[in-house]
């Protein structure tokens, strides 16, 4: 049995409702009909154009993202760009950014469980869970740890010397999170993106920060929201995006 556009969006809302995102942000049904039949689905951190053009190869009627694919108010809409096509290409987009940060099921979590952090504790209002490790791991240790647990090229780090045991996470855009990273007593503070004003802050009060990358910090929710509903959906083919890719290189 197929579904709709608007009863996926209502399934997602159950488990993060789209009411709780933060007052900046854009989420929900961001282009198409609500009533659109979904037979195939493309999750996806990012509608790019590229990810436009794999829905349309594997004839999707729905895109869902965690980044909106309109964020800031459109004053012309170019044909070419990701909403131009998938407005053509009558594809429909549901958004869930902010709403999805604070979800139990959501991006932080996730990024937790992908850390094997254990005593995991969702903030509440913040997007932000905390853990602990068992056993404590050096800065060094810990930023490798990082690294290899979400398979980055790379990360960013503090080498300061100090045992990490309790840890807090706030995937993507999250280095504002530190102030209350010291606040909770985090030992370190796992994020996707940090000003160095910031890690001035976190060194002096002898916070480690290891910074993974926005991309890397963030799609560990794309397996678990994919599956998540398509065992919920079972008439509907939910594929993960293969062309949705880290778009920062390392030297």
């Amino acid at each position: 049995m197929l579904t709709t556009v608007k009863k996926i969006y209502d399934f997602i809302d159950t488990v993060a409702p789209f009411q709780s995102a933060m007052d900046f942000d854009n989420c929900g049904i961001l282009a198409g009909d609500a009533n659109t039949q979904v037979k195939t689905a493309l999750v996806a951190l990012d509608i790019t154009k590229d990810v436009v053009e794999e829905a349309v190869q594997k004839k999707a009627q729905l895109i869902i993202s965690h980044h909106p694919v309109i964020f800031q108010p459109l004053r012309w809409l170019a044909f070419d760009s990701p909403a131009g096509l998938l407005a053509q290409n009558h594809i429909a987009a549901i958004c869930a950014h902010t709403n999805l940060d604070l979800s139990p099921r959501g991006v932080n979590v996730c990024l937790a469980q992908a850390l094997g952090l254990a005593n995991q504790k969702l903030i509440d209002g913040e997007c932000m869970v905390t853990g602990t490790l068992s056993p404590p791991l050096t800065a060094y240790a810990f930023a490798m740890h990082v690294k290899t647990a979400l398979s980055c090229t790379g990360v960013r780090f503090t080498a300061i010397q100090k045992q990490v045991k309790t840890v807090a996470v706030s995937g993507g855009a999250g280095g504002d999170g530190l102030y209350k990273a010291l606040q909770l007593g985090a030992d370190a503070f796992v994020t996707g993106e940090i000003k160095h004003h910031q890690l001035l802050d976190a060194a002096s009060h002898g916070l480690c920060i290891v910074d993974a990358g926005h991309f890397k910090t963030e799609n560990v929710v794309i397996r678990p929201l994919t599956d998540f509903l398509a065992k919920q959906f079972p008439g509907t083919t939910f594929f993960i995006s293969e062309r949705c890719t880290d778009h920062i290189a390392y030297l």
